[in-house]
């Protein structure tokens, strides 16, 4: 039976969080069988679907083979997963199946043949693909609910995967285990200033990416490669009405007297916004740049007062030097001094023997 625009607007409403375990599973699972043949690797979910939120809590892994070149060829051995779930049940009760994941990146052919064998366990099978190797900002889990799309030219409906936001929630249990692991990798120097500069480049990053896919996804509709499809194009258009107009044109005489009062109300609004977002940058700019003006002057005096050190330890030590040479030139003069002093003693000695000698043959 198509589902209606409410049964839609339910499963789309509907709030997704998957808890770290289950990231931690699929990763394990996917690094154990998948990683060297660079196959995918499906599992099943476990966790509650109250109707407005699903809570992912744990997940285990399913023998699954696909075949590469034809895509409705795989093979799932749902008594696998009988059995398993037999035994969850024994293990946590709460805990029911609610739909299952693969090591993706993107949708594929048989997806939704495999969303049509989990139905047999739960209603309304959820399918998160995990990218079990992120390359890109951002959360790394799509989650995605089974609907019937209902067509406006009155054809039949056809099966498709309705988009839901997901995030990563994990419960006090599991922040304690990964605050103890995060305590060897955080860096006590970085400060919180640091930190939140990080967060916002990554949330622009995150930004710049998602507004690549939409203008990817414009092009191909005007280059007709995809079909146009109304409700995309409505929630496109809402977010760009939602933008502020930063621009600040100048009314010409034809715009103020279609526009009216009105039109020059815009106007200023616009000119006041414009402004003061321009004052906003301007100061921000302001407080950088003597930021780095001050950085500069005191790399600049450090540097002055290295030098200054430097340049009086290399004259103490060439005033050092200088009183050593002295030292010596003195020990060396008095050394001199003794030893002439001696020699003089001994050559009045001598004199004195041969005079003596000189008179005792002469009394002879």
């Amino acid at each position: 039976m198509p589902a209606t625009t409410a049964e839609t607007l339910s499963l789309v409403s509907r709030t997704v969080s998957v808890a770290p375990l289950v990231l931690l599973s699929a990763a394990d699972h996917f690094g154990r069988s998948g990683k060297g043949l660079r196959k995918r690797v499906v599992g099943v979910l476990l966790g509650q679907n109250d109707g407005k939120n699903v809570r992912v809590s744990n997940s285990f892994a399913v023998p699954f083979e696909e075949d590469e070149k034809d895509p409705s060829v795989w093979f799932l051995d749902h008594n696998y997963v009988e059995g398993m779930n037999d035994m969850f049940k024994k293990v946590n009760a709460r805990e029911k199946l609610i739909g299952w994941y693969h090591s993706g990146p993107k949708l594929r052919a048989s997806d939704l043949e495999i969303n049509e064998l989990f139905k047999r366990y739960t209603p309304n099978p959820l399918l998160v693909i995990i990218d079990v190797q992120p390359k890109e900002v951002g959360v790394p889990t799509d989650a995605y609910f089974a609907v019937e799309e209902i067509k406006d030219d009155g054809t039949t409906t056809s099966k498709t995967f309705m988009h839901t936001p997901s995030i990563i929630e994990a419960e006090e249990a599991e922040e304690i285990g990964v605050e103890h692991l995060l305590r060897d990798i955080r860096d006590v120097a970085v400060g919180t200033l640091s930190t939140r500069i990080t967060s916002q480049l990554q949330s622009l990053q995150g930004l710049h990416l998602r507004l690549r896919d939409i203008g990817q996804y414009l092009q191909k509709v005007i280059d007709k490669e995809l079909p146009v499809n109304h409700a995309i194009l409505g929630n496109l258009q809402d977010v760009f009405n939602l933008l502020p107009n930063l621009s600040n044109p100048t009314a010409t005489p034809s715009e103020t007297i279609s526009g009216g009062q009105e039109g020059g109300a815009g106007k200023e609004g616009d000119t006041e916004l414009a402004r003061a977002m321009s004052v906003k940058t301007n100061d921000q700019l302001m407080a950088i740049y003597l930021s780095s003006l001050i950085r500069a002057i005191t790399a600049f005096h450090d540097l002055i007062e290295n030098k200054i050190q430097n340049r009086q330890q290399q004259e103490e030590k060439d005033a050092k030097k200088e009183e050593e040479g002295k030292d010596k030139d003195k020990d060396g003069k008095k050394a001199g001094d003794e030893v002439n002093g001696v020699n003089g003693v001994d050559g009045e000695l001598k004199e004195q023997e041969k005079d003596g000698k000189g008179k005792g043959d002469k009394k002879r």
